[in-house]
């Protein structure tokens, strides 16, 4: 009686361990990796700017023959968590982000990490996890060439407004940075206004509605994106102020070409996919790639 008890149990737990050893089986098999298809979360494809930088990656990818699956976090972290958590289950070999926020990205890339699959950030940090590479322009000296453009076209002397980026996202803190170091403490220059209108065109112009109200005595804006540089442009109605943007999409390139914004402190956005592409490769080939990689900037102004 106690041997066939013994034997039963013996059984038992043979059954247990094969199940559990399917299982196992079952979890690696729907997260095998395919070293040719490359994830890419994007904050937002509401916005030119990334559609370029979306192209870029696309046409690179096609180039050296891989697969590109773009997902759009449609600037929301939650959103953007999911979206990763989805790549991952479709087994990609490397995943580029383009966070919707520094510190709400952090625990969406530590599920990457756990499972193993590199990360690259592009335009905007990650405030934790593990990343590769972070491919950007210097954000910083952008909001600083912002600054000195803008003192040198009023003469070192001059009242200006801020449209801030998303609060938290590493673009709204370097670019502000910048613009500050360029500005603070100088004689005859104050910033009167300093608001954020969260990248977008629509929220631009309400923002600066409301500031026009409420400050109406100022000669320049400081917009951290083209897009709330041009809702702040139809937001002046004819009142003359310099408007300076950042990103240099082809709509502000136009508005500046037209003389309606003095200028726009351009980044590549397409090179920064394709250079995204790029690293996320050598990352899969086991090559060595720098933390941070720049990319150039330029001020686009009225020839």
């Amino acid at each position: 009686m106690k041997r066939t008890k013994v034997k039963m149990l013996s059984l038992a737990l043979t059954g247990i361990l094969m199940l559990g050893g399917l299982t196992g089986c079952g979890q690696q098999a729907g997260q095998k990796k395919d070293s040719k298809k490359i994830g890419l979360a994007i904050s937002t494809l509401n916005n030119p700017f990334f559609v370029s930088m979306k192209e870029g990656a696309e046409k690179k990818a096609k180039e050296l023959g891989y697969e590109l699956v773009v997902l759009d976090s449609q600037n929301e972290a939650a959103k953007e968590r999911s979206n990763i958590e989805d790549l991952v289950q479709q087994g990609v070999a490397a995943i580029i982000v383009n966070p919707t926020d520094s510190d709400a990205v952090v625990n969406a890339i530590k599920v990457a990490n756990d499972a193993e699959i590199p990360v690259l950030t592009v335009d905007r940090k990650s405030n934790g996890g593990t990343v590769a590479t972070h491919i950007a322009s210097d954000n910083v000296k952008g909001g600083q060439m912002a600054a000195e453009f803008i003192l040198n076209k009023l003469g070192g002397k001059a009242n200006i407004v801020e449209l801030q980026g998303i609060p938290g996202a590493s673009a709204t803190r370097d670019r502000g940075t910048g613009f500050h170091k360029g500005v603070d403490n100088k004689a005859g220059v104050k910033v009167v206004s300093s608001q954020p209108a969260d990248f977008d065109r629509q929220k631009g112009l309400s923002v600066m509605e409301n500031i026009i109200q409420a400050t109406p005595n100022f000669d320049a804006i400081f917009a951290h994106n083209d897009e709330m540089a041009l809702g702040a442009l139809k937001a002046l109605k004819g009142k003359k102020a310099l408007v300076v943007g950042f990103d240099g999409t082809a709509d502000a390139i136009k508005a500046v070409e037209a003389g309606e914004m003095a200028a726009t402190i351009a980044q590549q956005p397409d090179l920064m996919g394709t250079m995204a592409i790029e690293n996320a490769v050598k990352v899969i080939n086991k090559e060595n790639v720098a933390k941070e990689i720049p990319v150039d900037l330029k001020i686009v102004e009225k020839k």
